[in-house]
């Protein structure tokens, strides 16, 4: 059977790493089934368009002396003449490397925060040029659908698949970071200065978290962060639709964590019961509930099983790689 090729190109400045995915199948250099995602291939058959800013190209071209001046200082001066003297169509059609438009993807993976709802319906606009199959987890999207899975857990596919169950030795954490560019992040911050004022316990990771929190600092990976805990606060930026559902829950459970979840219901969609709990409210509300959780490992011990079934989910189903590999083969 041939084996297809998967590139990849996307937005999020930090994905540099030719291995991004690799850790997600069980198999050396991104090999899933009959695909393997390589994505700097300068050839590949099929190409991903991963959270890809399309509405970016198609700003007007900044001409302007303060734009010259800024990427002569910078020493972009090379980039800046490009950019100005494509047109949008080229210097995306430079990305995509010859591939046929029947065989790009475009997945945006960006929740539909009010502040970003133009900018995203705009991406899926110009899409529709590019690329046969667009998706994201949004009732506008081209195919309104739920993420396929990602994680942030530096762990190896068979140690998550076969490894045993970590050694708990202390409640609950949580990973967050001190964005607040939308009202929903700065909900999210009030709710952990709301913690961090109450009397229950919570380790607290994460990056540019605000000075008045006590935390740990920023996580390599984040398994350090909850494999160590029975629960984890796993709060979504956005939980106002049925299809949004990020990498927080994902790396919860894939860490043996019973996750507190704040989110929508594309959760209880995808996962089974009991799987994880339902954190009611951001407000007094849900500090009684995980005051009244993180008590006892009880609620853990009960979950074990669903916790388990929730993983090879994760792991087998909703994976990315599994995602790319199905539409390609069908």
């Amino acid at each position: 059977m041939t084996s297809h090729t998967v590139g990849m190109v996307s937005s999020y400045k930090a994905i540099s790493q030719c291995d991004w995915l690799w850790k997600q199948t069980p198999q050396s250099f991104g090999h899933w089934g009959n695909i393997q995602l390589i994505a700097k291939d300068p050839n590949p058959n099929y190409l991903l368009l991963y959270n890809f800013d399309f509405h970016k190209y198609y700003r007007s071209q900044q001409t302007g002396v303060k734009s010259l001046l800024k990427a002569t200082l910078r020493g972009e001066f090379s980039k800046w003449q490009q950019q100005n003297d494509n047109s949008p169509e080229e210097r995306i059609h430079a990305q995509l490397r010859n591939v046929p438009k029947e065989k790009i993807f475009f997945l945006v993976r960006e929740p539909p925060l009010p502040e970003v709802v133009q900018k995203q319906k705009k991406s899926y606009h110009y899409a529709s040029d590019y690329c046969s199959y667009s998706s994201g987890p949004s009732d506008f999207a081209p195919i309104p659908d739920y993420m396929p899975a990602i994680w942030y857990v530096n762990i190896s596919f068979d140690e998550l698949n076969k490894g045993a169950v970590p050694v708990k030795s202390r409640l609950c954490s949580w990973i967050t970071s001190g964005i607040n560019r939308s009202k929903n992040h700065q909900k999210r911050l009030s709710f952990l200065r709301s913690i961090h004022d109450s009397d229950i316990t919570i380790d607290v990771y994460g990056r540019d978290l605000p000075e008045w929190s006590v935390n740990f600092g920023a996580l390599g990976n984040k398994w350090s962060g909850m494999a160590p805990y029975y629960y984890n606060l796993a709060i979504e930026n956005y939980a106002e639709n049925d299809l949004y559902v990020s990498e927080k829950l994902w790396d919860a459970l894939l860490s043996w964590c019973l996750p507190i979840y704040y989110g929508g219901g594309a959760a209880d969609k995808l996962l089974p019961p009991g799987s994880f709990l339902r954190l009611p409210s951001l407000d007094e509300k849900g500090i009684a509930y995980i005051r009244d959780i993180i008590s006892s490992p009880d609620a853990w011990h009960e979950a074990k099983e669903a916790i388990a079934e929730a993983r090879q989910i994760i792991l087998h189903e909703l994976n990315l790689l599994n995602w790319l590999e199905k539409r390609i083969t069908a």
